[in-house]
């Protein structure tokens, strides 16, 4: 890596990265409703393709400038494997945050929704949130063992390739992101999720982070570079 982006770059980044990612998931999730309203499969199809599809492109894009984390247990990660200083990972989690509300909004507006529109959708069974250890423990492991074998380029692939699958394979649709927990409770729309139900999908997230950190421990335990680092490479 030639140099370290100024902190402002890195966080911009990472606000911008996860507001488009938001948009997308959102957007999508509300022209399927509109495309296919009587066929939820088809539905999901749509919405998880074009999330595969942006959020690779979102990490070729933004990766070398911040390490397209746009998740905040990914840079809690990072943060408590030594790659990341305290002061830039609460620059990121804020960041993430206000850029996928952002990102809930404008996808909201671009239908004619209002801006801001409370989820009903209950997504507080315990088997969803056991979903959501499974996928968010999947996207991390697949983070570490791709970085550990040296191979850059597949990153992006390897990440939107796991979560397109997550989508499918998981109870819950594979939210793993804190931050995109909190963005979708403000669309009341294919994409969204009741308030009351996010806390659980965040620490179901939190339980996955940390056992795919354990395990990660056991598996890659060799030295490793840092995201920005690799995707800058």
């Amino acid at each position: 890596m030639a140099h370290r982006r100024p902190l402002g770059a890195r966080a911009l980044a990472e606000g911008l990265g996860t507001g488009l990612l938001v948009a997308v998931v959102v957007g999508s999730g509300i022209a399927a409703e509109r495309l296919s309203p009587d066929d939820v499969g088809l539905q999901l199809l749509e919405n998880s393709t074009a999330t595969v599809l942006a959020l690779a492109a979102l990490i070729f894009t933004f990766g070398p400038v911040s390490g397209a984390h746009f998740n905040p247990v990914v840079t809690l990660a990072e943060r408590l494997s030594g790659k990341l200083d305290a002061r830039s990972a609460l620059a990121y989690l804020a960041a993430q945050v206000v850029g996928g509300c952002c990102g809930t909004v404008v996808a909201n507006l671009m239908y004619e929704l209002p801006a801001i529109e409370l989820s009903t959708r209950d997504r507080s069974a315990a088997a969803l949130a056991l979903g959501e250890v499974v996928a968010t423990f999947g996207l991390l492991i697949v983070i570490f063992g791709v970085v550990h074998s040296g191979r850059a380029a597949a990153v992006p692939v390897a990440v939107a390739g796991y979560i397109g699958a997550a989508y499918w394979f998981t109870s819950s649709t594979s939210f793993a992101n804190p931050a995109v927990t909190v963005a979708r409770t403000l669309t009341d729309t294919f994409a969204g999720i009741e308030p009351a139900s996010a806390p659980l999908f965040v620490l179901a997230q939190l339980v996955g982070a940390g056992l795919a950190i354990g395990a990660a421990r056991l598996l890659f335990p060799l030295p490793e570079p840092s995201l920005e680092e690799v995707l800058d490479a």
